[in-house]
């Protein structure tokens, strides 16, 4: 497994950015998928972006067009730009890996995960 460590949740206004990292350690993540999830209270984990090596970056519907998943394999290091934040993507934001790779968009298929960062955005 990788240590994962997420930053840079905070308070946004609606229709403002964040920039969450994901710092990795442990193991050489370049072969593995990486993803970010998100929970808000009394709902399910569920799947925001990942990006899979050989396949690329995909995303939810829900922030397609407005969040983008990057990744640096010499930095051992993921983010996830978050442009026109709603109030609706309000919650604790978790940065996830899966070695065997592949594409994976449910929280059951990553092995190791951060601590989660909270994102609140307000109306």
């Amino acid at each position: 497994q990788v240590q994962l460590v997420e930053s840079g949740g905070g308070l946004v206004q609606t229709g403002g950015s964040l920039r969450l990292s994901c710092a990795a350690s442990g193991r050489t993540f370049s072969s593995y998928t990486m993803a970010w999830f998100r929970q808000a209270p009394g709902k399910e984990r569920e799947f925001v972006s990942a990006f899979t090596p050989g396949y690329g970056s995909y995303s939810s519907a829900s922030v397609k067009g407005r969040f983008t998943f990057s990744r640096d394999n010499a930095k051992n290091t993921a983010w996830l730009q978050m442009n026109s934040l709603k109030p609706e993507d309000t919650a604790v934001y978790y940065c996830a890996a899966r070695s065997l790779g592949g594409v994976a968009t449910t929280h059951y298929e990553y092995e190791s995960w951060g601590q989660g960062t909270q994102v609140t955005v307000s109306s």
